[in-house]
């Protein structure tokens, strides 16, 4: 199963990057955490997390910080309307920013 060190500062866009046991501890991990879905499980307690969605998108939002607030983490919702991207700052420069000013993990 992989541990959370072997997932740090990694980023999962696809799983073509991915062996068969990598996938089998995602899913295996992923099974775990739903059977938890009801409990608050404060894993990510004094963590920020920060939500960079580009596009409305309603359900998937709302799906992310609905987990992330049961695994009691401090949730950070960035629009891009009220950024300097809107200013032709590009996502990694903003990506850049955030992570300067200390958040753990970003959606």
């Amino acid at each position: 199963m992989l541990t959370m060190t072997q997932l740090k500062d990694r980023s999962l866009l696809g799983l073509k990057d991915l062996g068969r046991d990598e996938i089998e501890s995602i899913m295996n991990r992923a099974a775990y955490w739903e059977a938890q879905h009801e409990k608050l499980v404060p894993v990510l307690a004094s963590k920020f997390v920060a939500n960079m969605f580009f596009e409305n998108s309603t359900r998937t939002r709302f799906s992310f910080e609905m987990a992330e607030k049961r695994l009691g983490a401090q949730v950070l919702n960035f629009t891009a309307a009220a950024s300097s991207v809107e200013k032709g700052e590009s996502i990694y420069d903003t990506v850049r920013t955030l992570e300067s000013m200390g958040i753990d993990a970003g959606v």
